[in-house]
């Protein structure tokens, strides 16, 4: 068995006693129906072709024993049904959660390679399908293999020639089968990376309407999701094309198969090595024997839609996390906050060229310290590399004297507060935003927080104060509001690194005085990275890294690079010459 089939199987383990039961369930059924034309042959040949005082006697008998498996067969396929499909449902469940986890693992450098819309494809549509195969794989197998060799059986105990004329079918149909099988895998993979390109753009377009309807342009966006929409819509055809294919030409050699039957049948009746009672039963088992050849187009779509639905999952669940705990993680009892670069490079991965290189500097415990430069020059990249946002491609980071990378990521983490430009505020209230920072802070510790980042007044100005709804993505807010409330939620965190990343370049003087201030009272004791365009607002840094791209070309105060008259003094020069 391949490794990616014994993966699929193993989701069944925590359920396996449930999943026994419902497979024996579905046992039941189709043992039970295979024995109905038993019954019926035995009715209309030995019962009611006896002519004594006993052939109502038994043929209640019979019935009774009839009526009695249906009710056996009903109990069954009810638990089988609700049972089995719960068991698909929380098997979903569990899938879906493993890989919304997973996903929360994997670095930046996924994300930045993927779109929102088609990530939610694989989380919602690929699993349902895959539900429904974990619940009716197993259990259409079994109900048919049964009634399939079952009637085969019978069908030979009955009538041996007249069976091999019927088997003659069989290979025919299997080989249709096994022809349309390749064609629908393929059809089926087509649609599911079609309807995930669909989410990718309704979500993309959604996410920017404010964009869409300030340019007024909603037909551009509607002929961009009518192009994916009508992609999936000739995915869709392609695959009801073969599905029609497969499914009309099984019911022309099912007919076939039972005009078979029935012209040699008669033909045997006539050379009296068959009777009518065996003949209407051969014409029934044979229904029974048809069956599964006519649902294997519906567990054909359902296997395909299931399994790569499976497939898609896997090719996430297999990445692996970039960064990782290293065997040997440490935890450090305090962290104090010093940092040294030695000859620190990264790129991305299968990118050749080099975003920084040989990039060293050393930043003690406290220090504040304002790295500038025209864009692309590293600054953003330098400051997601402490953290371990992205993997170093080269060199070393030391926290406090130990590598970054022997370090716990989540002890990492927690010790790095990161304030950007482009604010991500969560649906809900303004209290569950700020505890994000600390999600067992108490009411006192956030309304300090709020204070601490001069949040706490406007917030007892909106209509429900620290319980005001603040809509997705704080879209209810301004701007500095939003920025205020991020800070306050790095007050709680009470990290011992920060890193500004561009926080006032959106706002206006006002807001930004404002949201300064905060800034400058929460970056008090603790190492700051800052990046700004606006140059003023880290006048006051005592050290100011200037970045090009061939690395770090000046530092020093302000008063000290202006009056070098270098790379420093000409950005700071043009941002303010009028």
């Amino acid at each position: 068995m391949q490794p990616t089939y014994g993966k699929f199987l193993s989701y069944y383990r925590p359920y396996l006693g449930l999943f026994i039961k419902v497979m024996l369930c579905s046992l039941f059924v189709a043992a039970i129906a295979l024995i109905f034309p038993l019954l019926v042959r035995h009715i209309t040949r030995a019962i009611l072709t006896d002519a004594t005082a006993a052939v109502l006697p038994r043929l209640y008998a019979t019935g009774a024993l009839m009526v009695a498996l249906v009710l056996i067969q009903t109990v069954c396929s009810y638990y089988y049904d609700y049972h089995g499909h719960a068991m698909g449902a929380m098997m979903e469940t569990d899938l879906r959660s493993e890989l919304f986890n997973h996903l929360q693992k994997l670095s930046f450098s996924f994300f930045d390679q993927q779109r929102t819309g088609q990530l939610l494809s694989r989380i919602t549509h690929d699993l349902l399908s895959l539900a429904e195969l974990y619940h009716h794989g197993p259990e259409d197998f079994v109900i048919y293999t049964v009634r399939f060799f079952g009637a085969l059986a019978i069908l030979a105990w009955l009538h041996a020639p007249l069976t091999l004329a019927v088997a003659a079918f069989i290979p025919v149909m299997f080989a249709f089968g096994w022809f349309f099988n390749k064609k629908l895998n393929a059809a089926m993979r087509r649609n599911k990376e079609r309807i995930a390109a669909v989410n990718a753009q309704v979500e993309d377009t959604l996410a920017g309407i404010r964009v869409v309807q300030s340019f007024a342009n909603e037909e551009v966006e509607a002929a961009k999701f009518q192009r994916e929409n009508q992609r999936f819509l000739d995915s869709r055809k392609s695959t009801y094309r073969h599905e029609s294919y497969y499914y009309q030409g099984m019911t022309a050699l099912t007919q076939l198969m039972t005009v078979a039957v029935v012209v040699f049948g008669g033909v045997q009746m006539v050379n009296a090595s068959l009777d009518l009672p065996d003949l209407l039963t051969f014409l029934l088992y044979t229904g029974y024997l048809v069956e599964p050849m006519l649902k294997l187009s519906h567990i054909t779509t359902q296997y395909q839609e299931g399994f790569t639905g499976f497939q898609r999952f896997m090719e996430f669940r297999e990445l692996q996390p970039d960064p990782q705990d290293a065997p040997d993680a440490m935890r450090l009892p305090e962290v104090r906050g010093e940092l040294i670069f030695r000859h620190a490079g990264f790129r991305y991965a299968g990118n050749p060229h080099y975003v920084i290189r040989n990039f060293s500097l050393h930043v003690a415990a406290g220090d504040y310290v304002a790295l500038v430069g025209s864009s692309g020059v590293g600054k953003t990249t330098i400051c997601s590399l402490i953290p371990r946002f992205y993997e170093l491609s080269e060199g070393d980071i030391l926290l406090d004297g130990v590598d970054i990378r022997r370090l716990a990521l989540a002890d990492l983490r927690r010790s790095v507060g990161v304030v950007q430009q482009d604010v991500y505020l969560f649906a809900g209230t303004v209290l569950d935003n700020i505890r994000y920072g600390r999600p067992d802070a108490t009411s006192e510790e956030i309304i300090r927080a709020a204070q601490l980042a001069n949040a706490h007044e406007f917030i007892m100005a909106l209509p429900q104060g620290y319980a005001t709804d603040i809509g997705q993505r704080g879209v209810k807010l301004s701007g500095g509001q939003k920025q205020r409330l991020s800070i306050a939620r790095v007050f709680l965190k009470d990290p011992a690194i920060l890193i500004f990343d561009e926080a006032t370049s959106s706002l206006d003087n006002e807001s930004e005085s404002v949201v300064q201030e905060s800034l400058e009272r929460l970056a008090a004791g603790r190492t700051t990275f800052v990046i700004a365009h606006r140059l003023s607002t880290i006048r006051r840094a005592q050290r100011i890294v200037v970045l090009t791209d061939d690395g770090i070309v000046e530092e020093g105060t302000h008063d000290t690079l202006i009056a070098q008259g270098g790379a420093y003094a000409q950005l700071y020069n043009k941002q303010f010459t009028v």
